[in-house]
């Protein structure tokens, strides 16, 4: 199987084997944006697979040992899995799904010099939505102590145990899911939502890499937060140290410049003595960097930040990361980034089935389209796409998975699933927007139930202390939550749909005027009254659609273009803050892109998004 082996050194080579070639391991192969420089085994390839039709195999105990008759692609979706194996139920699986896989790596011994410092450990870059894991027959659980790991967008990891290794290891893998409208699916089918029009085919299983790597016993974990506070060039950095040898330690924060040399001192270094018990907890340091650049889609300056955990005897344990310092804010009428009033040229983003080649195909394209911003449509993606908009320029609206129904159970596996995506995404200047909630999706009952509402109030104040450097959105589109008079959202969203220019005027005019009734599909805000009187930004965050029959519009390409432009000035001459066009790329039923999936060819001429005035 191919793999991408241990190299201790980082600067030799050993000998090539048959199932293993050594070579100077590649941080940008790995779907993070927190690196370090131990050394890694990548797991992806083939792998034996079976579909455990009647789930048997935790009574059968398949993780002792059980006969494999298929193989099977690591990363890989379930659905594509099946397939292959001609194991898929027409439409595709419409209850619960379970499958295992399996196979066999070569452990390297560790060097002596690491042999007391170091431990293995094993990562999914993301796997779900239940997932269980045996190491030679033996259960692992998680750093965070968890036999089964919930979610499917987020990546996770387990210490590996030196009674537990042999020099010949068999890992396996028992990956579960269903159609429970109670879990975050985004816009994947479930029992409320079925396939068709806007709800997807689900994609789900052993969709990221999973790797091995050597790390340090006592370490940081690849889990770091910037929040940078302009005014004062102070740069607010959460880290998590994991130790297992309780102690006095020292962590150390240093900033190098763009682009700077190896050899180049840091711009700012500061040491932060410590002492720490065994576990895990999270810390906020604080680093002055006088004479910083600021990040913004026109200049995206990035500076590296190393963090190293330094024991009482001098070892040194590492990671790296980068980072951009900006602010943004919602004031009136208008968003500003560093200061200065920006207007959100935004596109609808869904990824769906796309590689990570074709991804970065489609950021290019949205750029060239003249777009922002990119709202990445409440799925969850490649971490490295995070990394490639810091580095072009593209500032990116995210959102949560939402779930398909309204239950204590949903918001108990929404809010889970927010924490794991904040707890690796906090580095990205590019991130700007967070939304809890869209059209109501997992809070059908906002309206009239005081529960949702008040969940929702209170994961808004939960950001806003915890994670300012966002603007957050409570449920996009319509059914904004007022409480006394407040909008528990940091913009007024709408999501207007028609093919018509006149009618479009008429919905511009009604909503830069305050209507909150009768201009969306739903009324704009619920609970106690909100009166607009342009205290908060107005976003039209979702128009257009062109070409996908429940929105009407033109399907012929001169006549989309025309009329995208046309409602396109429309909006800019309008106290409006931002807009986003439905959509980037085609996807199932909803053929309404502007960019050619594979290809990332653009279907319209470029700049079309581009604000004149921007």
């Amino acid at each position: 199987m191919n793999a991408t082996p241990f190299n201790y050194s980082l600067t030799e080579s050993r000998e090539e084997t048959p199932s293993q070639t050594v070579v100077r391991p590649d941080p940008g192969v790995l779907p993070r944006a927190v690196q370090r420089s131990d050394a890694f085994l990548l797991l992806d390839g083939e792998w034996a697979f079976a579909h455990d039709l009647d789930d048997r195999g935790l009574t059968d105990n398949w993780y002792l040992g059980h006969t494999y008759e298929r193989t099977a692609h690591w990363p890989g979706s379930v659905e594509s899995h099946l397939t292959e194996a001609k194991e898929m139920p027409s439409p595709g699986w419409q209850d619960t799904v379970v499958v295992w896989y399996e196979r066999e790596f070569t452990l390297p011994e560790f060097p002596d010099e690491l042999a007391d410092r170091s431990i293995y450990q094993l990562t999914f870059g993301a796997c779900g939505y239940d997932t269980r894991v045996w190491l030679n027959g033996l259960p692992l659980r998680t750093i965070e102590d968890e036999a089964i790991h919930y979610g499917e967008y987020t990546s996770f990891s387990y210490e590996l145990s030196t009674e537990q290794l042999r020099p010949v290891n068999r890992l396996t893998v028992r990956v579960a899911d269903s159609m429970d409208a109670e879990i975050p699916r985004g816009k994947q089918e479930s029992h409320v939502y079925k396939r068709g029009g806007i709800w997807y085919q689900t994609y789900t299983g052993a969709v990221r890499s999973v790797w091995i790597e050597t790390v340090g016993r006592n370490r940081l974990r690849s889990r770091v937060g910037v929040v940078s506070v302009i005014e004062d060039q102070l740069v607010r950095v959460n880290v998590t140290p994991r130790i297992h040898d309780p102690g006095d330690y020292i962590i150390r924060l240093q900033v190098f410049g763009p682009d700077a040399p190896a050899d180049e001192p840091p711009m700012a270094s500061s040491d932060f003595p410590i002492r720490l018990e065994a576990g895990q907890k999270q810390q906020r340091l604080v680093i002055e960097v006088p004479g910083a650049e600021l990040w913004s889609p026109g200049s995206p300056t990035l500076y590296r930040l190393v963090g190293q955990l330094i024991d009482s005897s001098g070892y040194v344990n590492q990671i790296e990361t980068h980072f951009g310092l900006r602010k943004v804010e919602a004031r009136g009428c208008c968003v500003y980034l560093n200061g200065k009033s920006t207007y959100l040229d935004g596109i609808l983003y869904q990824p769906g089935t796309a590689t990570f080649e074709e991804m970065q195909r489609h950021f290019a394209a949205m750029k060239e389209l003249g777009c922002n911003l990119v709202r990445v449509h409440i799925a969850g993606i490649d971490p490295r796409l995070y990394t490639l908009a810091d580095q072009m320029g593209l500032l990116l609206w995210v959102e949560v998975p939402s779930p398909h129904s309204s239950t204590a159970r949903s918001r108990e596996n929404h809010r889970a699933e927010l924490l794991r995506m904040l707890a690796l995404m906090e580095t990205h200047p590019s991130i700007i927007i967070w939304s809890l909630y869209n059209e109501d999706w997992g809070a059908q009952d906002i309206a009239t139930n005081i529960e949702t509402r008040q969940y929702i109030t209170d994961l808004y104040h939960y950001m806003l202390i915890h994670h300012p450097q966002f603007l957050v959105i409570d449920n996009d589109g319509w059914h904004h939550i007022s409480c006394e008079g407040r909008l528990k959202s940091d913009l007024l969203t709408a999501h207007l749909y028609t093919p018509d220019i006149n009618h479009w005027r008429d919905l511009l005019d009604r909503l830069t005027r305050g209507d909150t009734e009768g201009v969306a599909a739903f009324p704009l805000v619920v609970g106690d009254p909100f009166f607009y009187r342009t205290q908060v930004p107005l976003v039209v965050s979702e128009w257009g659609g062109f070409g996908f029959v429940n929105y009407g519009g033109p399907t012929d390409t001169d006549d989309r273009v025309e009329r995208i432009r046309l409602f396109k000035e429309e909006l800019r001459q309008r106290a409006i803050a931002g807009d986003v066009y439905t959509q980037a790329t085609n996807i199932e039923e909803e053929q309404n892109g502007l960019i050619e999936f594979h290809t990332g060819e653009l279907m319209v001429p470029a700049g079309l998004l581009r604000s004149h005035n921007r």
